[in-house]
C-alpha cells in the first residue's frame, strides 16, 4: 500500500483481505501535517474511532471491504475545523442586541437577558441548535464556555461533536450560580462530574475576565485546572476599557498582572488578546500561553484588532473561534478564517501579514494544540482520531482551484461542507444532518424566542 508522505504502515492498518468501517476515496487530501503537500486521488481508511491508513488510489490495487465507502471526487478531504472559543447556547440571543458597544451590550442587554431566560432546558435547546449549525459547517470540535454546562454537555453528547466544555466563573450572581462565593465549588464539582464521562468531552473552567474575577478566583481556578491537567480559559484584553480597569486596579498591564499572580501557564487559553503590547505578547510566548482569535466578534463589538501576525511571528500558538452567536452572529468558521486574514491585512496595510495557510492552521492543527488535543486531532495521520470533513469544490465560487488553502479561506463557506465525521462516526452525510431532529430543534428555539420577546416587551 502507498503511504502518504512516508507515513509508516502500522499493525492497525488493514490489509486487502480485511474490513474498514469507513473508506474515503478520491478527492484531494489536506492532511495539515507540516511539510506534506496535498495528496490527489487519496484514500483514507477508518476503523473504529481512528484513522488506520492513508494512501493513493493510483497505487491501491484492491480496497478492503468497508461498511461505508464515501466518494470524495471533486472535493477536499481535511481535518475537521476546531472552533477554539464559543458560547454555544448564546445562539438563543442571535440578533437580540446588535449594534452596541461591548459594555452596554453585555451589562444592559446580555447579562439581564441571561438572568431572565437561561435555564437548563433553554441552554440544552440552544446548544443543540449551535451543534447543528457547527456540524453543518464543518466544525468537529468546539471549546465552549458558558453556564448550565451540564445541559450543554447533554446536547453535545447527543449531537456527537467533540468538545471542551468549561463552566463559567464570575464574581457576580450568574445563571445556575446565584451565590458567587460558590462559583469555584460549582466549577470543581462540574469537572469531577464529567471528567470520565466520554472521550469526546473534556470539562474545564472559564474565568470571564480580569475585571469580573478577583485575584483569589483566578488563582483558585488555575489551581483546580492544574489539579486535573485541564486548560483554563479567560477573556483577556478584549477592550481598552478592560485594559484600563486592570491597570487602574493593579498598576500593571494585564499580561504582567497575570504573571504577578503566577497564572501564565501553558494551559492558560487567552481569548481575544486584542489590546496587547509587544512585550506582553513576548511574555505569553515565553510562557507558552495559548491565544484564541475571534475576529468577527471583535469587529462587531468594535473591540479592536488583535496583532495576530506579530503573535505568529513570535511563535505564539493561536487558534481561532467564532465567539457566541450573539456577537457574531453565526458559527461559521470558514467566514471567521476569511475575516481573520483580511482584517490582519487591512489593519497593517500589509497583504502578506497573515497568509491563508496560517489561518487554516489556526482552525486545525494550532487550534488542537491550543486546547491540548494535538495528539488526538488537528491533522489527518495514522493513529489519530477520525475527525474529518469533506468540502465540495464543484461550485462556481470555488473554481478554478489553484490553491486549496486559498479556496478554503477566501472562497468557501460552511454550506460547502458535504460530509462530517467525528470520532469515526458520520454526523453529516451529503449535507444531511444525522442523529439530530433538526425540525424539532428549530421549533423549540422559536418557542423560546417568542417567550423572550414577550417577557422583554412586558
Amino acid at each position: 500500500m502507498s503511504k502518504q508522505g512516508g507515513a509508516k504502515h502500522t499493525a492497525e492498518s488493514p490489509d486487502t483481505e480485511s474490513r474498514a468501517d469507513i473508506i474515503i476515496k478520491g478527492g484531494t487530501l489536506l492532511s495539515m501535517v507540516e511539510g506534506q503537500p496535498p495528496l490527489t486521488q487519496a484514500v483514507v481508511y477508518i476503523q473504529g474511532d481512528k484513522i488506520v491508513h492513508i494512501g493513493s488510489l493510483d497505487q491501491e490495487k484492491i480496497l478492503p471491504h468497508a461498511v461505508e465507502t464515501i466518494n470524495a471526487s471533486g472535493a477536499l478531504v481535511m481535518p475537521g475545523l476546531i472552533n477554539a472559543h464559543c458560547h454555544t447556547a448564546m445562539t438563543l440571543f442571535r440578533g437580540f442586541a446588535d449594534d452596541l458597544p461591548l459594555k452596554q451590550w453585555l451589562f444592559e442587554k446580555i447579562f439581564p437577558a441571561e438572568a431572565k431566560h437561561l435555564s437548563p432546558e433553554s441552554v440544552y435547546t440552544a446548544a443543540l441548535l449551535g451543534s447543528a449549525e457547527m456540524i453543518r459547517s464543518g466544525i468537529t470540535t468546539v471549546s465552549d464556555a458558558y453556564y448550565y454546562q451540564d445541559s450543554t454537555i447533554k446536547a453535545f453528547h447527543e449531537s456527537g461533536i467533540r468538545a471542551v466544555v468549561a463552566q463559567g466563573v464570575i464574581d457576580f450572581p450568574a445563571p445556575g450560580v446565584p451565590d458567587p462565593s460558590k462559583n469555584l465549588k460549582v466549577g470543581r464539582e462540574f469537572i469531577e462530574r464529567w471528567i470520565h464521562f466520554s472521550d469526546l468531552i473534556t470539562p474545564g473552567l472559564f474565568c470571564h475576565s480580569l475585571v469580573t474575577c478577583s485575584e483569589r478566583t483566578l488563582r483558585e481556578a488555575m489551581e483546580i485546572s492544574q489539579d486535573f491537567s485541564l486548560p483554563l480559559q479567560l477573556h483577556l484584553s478584549e477592550t481598552l476599557e478592560e485594559v484600563r480597569g486592570v491597570e487602574k486596579k493593579s498598576g500593571l498591564k494585564p499580561v504582567f498582572y497575570l504573571e504577578k499572580m503566577g497564572l501564565l501557564h501553558d494551559r492558560l487559553v487567552a481569548v481575544h488578546a486584542v489590546h496587547m503590547h509587544e512585550d506582553e505578547i513576548d511574555l505569553l510566548t515565553e510562557r507558552d500561553v495559548k491565544v484564541v482569535h475571534a475576529p468577527q466578534s471583535n469587529m462587531k463589538l468594535a473591540s479592536g484588532v488583535s496583532k495576530v501576525g506579530y503573535m505568529l511571528r513570535r511563535g505564539l500558538c493561536v487558534g481561532i473561534g467564532t465567539d457566541g452567536a450573539a456577537s457574531n452572529n453565526d458559527l461559521d468558521l470558514f467566514q471567521e478564517m476569511d475575516s481573520a486574514a483580511k482584517l490582519s491585512k487591512v489593519s497593517t496595510l500589509d497583504p502578506t501579514s497573515l497568509h491563508a495557510e496560517a489561518v487554516l492552521k489556526m482552525a486545525t492543527v494550532w487550534g488542537a494544540r491550543a486546547l491540548g488535543l494535538e495528539k488526538q486531532i488537528g491533522t489527518i495521520e495514522v493513529g489519530k482520531k477520525a475527525d474529518l470533513i469533506i468540502v465540495d469544490t464543484e461550485s462556481p465560487h470555488l473554481l478554478p482551484l489553484y490553491s486549496p488553502a486559498s479556496a478554503l479561506v477566501y472562497s468557501a463557506t460552511g454550506s460547502d461542507v458535504r460530509d462530517v465525521i467525528v470520532n469515526g462516526k458520520i454526523l453529516l452525510r451529503n449535507r444531511s444532518l444525522l442523529g439530530l431532529d433538526l425540525p424539532r430543534i428549530l421549533n423549540d428555539v422559536k418557542l423560546i424566542a417568542r417567550k423572550i420577546v414577550g417577557q422583554t416587551a412586558s
